[in-house]
């Protein structure tokens, strides 16, 4: 007799069945009907599905509830992981260009559950590390969030999916918002680059989130033969130093 069993994952789909059938997890028949997934965001996100018999059956009704260790139950989930891992191996390596294209597909996807307006989500490569996301419509703005929070928030996102999944920076632009936020930084660090270049070292004010991040890629620009790190101080506040780098002559 074969029982249908769903749960979140694999291996609770097996003490399900075994507990269901009052058989070992090592004398059950297994066929998995859907493998679980966690979606994107939590969209798209399946349960396991097992169909599942006891191969003792003329035993199962003189057997007691044998709980299985984890390691015996993950030893049987894992087997079939390994011809995933080389079916990924031997897979031909996707261009930046048709990544580009799978992530728009994908993005657009996950907004069209949103009760934003927003125009189509375009996608396409910046560099050969970067993919350029782009935001646009009658309710972009209300994705940048007081202070750019929101913007912070749904960046954080999108990296934590494409980079581990496609070994991708991103470039996320929101309404402008990045463009501004650069143009802004760049004029509060004209007068500032101007001194670094007589005195040979300087800090920028108190700076947060990605105004951080582009005047460090500014600074970075402007002296690439230069110590330029962000630091903190007691209270938390990010600000980012420039120094010489000195020889030991020089330092003695």
């Amino acid at each position: 007799m074969s029982i249908k069993i769903e749960a979140e994952t694999l291996e609770e789909a097996y003490q399900k069945a075994s507990k269901e059938l009052n058989c070992s997890i090592t004398d059950l028949d297994i066929k998995i009907v859907q493998s679980p997934t966690k979606g994107f965001l939590g969209i798209g996100k399946k349960n396991a599905i097992i169909l599942a018999s006891c191969k003792k059956e003329e035993q199962k009704e003189d057997k007691a509830l044998k709980v299985e260790s984890k390691e015996e139950i993950k030893r049987k989930i894992e087997l079939p992981k390994v011809e995933n891992e080389f079916e990924d191996f031997f897979k031909e390596k996707k261009d930046i260009d048709e990544i580009a294209k799978e992530v728009e597909e994908e993005i657009n996807e996950l907004f069209s559950y949103s009760c934003f307006d927003i125009e189509h989500i375009n996608v396409k490569p910046y560099d050969e590390k970067t993919l350029y996301i782009e935001f646009n419509g009658k309710d972009a703005a209300l994705l940048i969030g007081k202070e750019g929070y929101r913007y912070k928030a749904l960046s954080y996102m999108l990296f934590n999916w494409i980079n581990p999944k496609y070994n991708l920076q991103i470039r996320l632009e929101i309404a402008e918002f990045l463009k501004t936020q650069e143009e802004s930084v760049k004029n509060y660090l004209k007068p500032l680059i101007e001194k670094i270049k007589k005195e040979g070292r300087g800090k920028t004010k108190s700076l947060d989130g990605i105004l951080a991040q582009i005047a460090l890629k500014e600074l970075r620009k402007e002296f690439p033969d230069m110590y330029v790190a962000i630091k903190s101080d007691r209270e938390g506040n990010r600000y980012i130093i420039v120094n010489r780098f000195y020889t030991k002559n020089e330092q003695q």
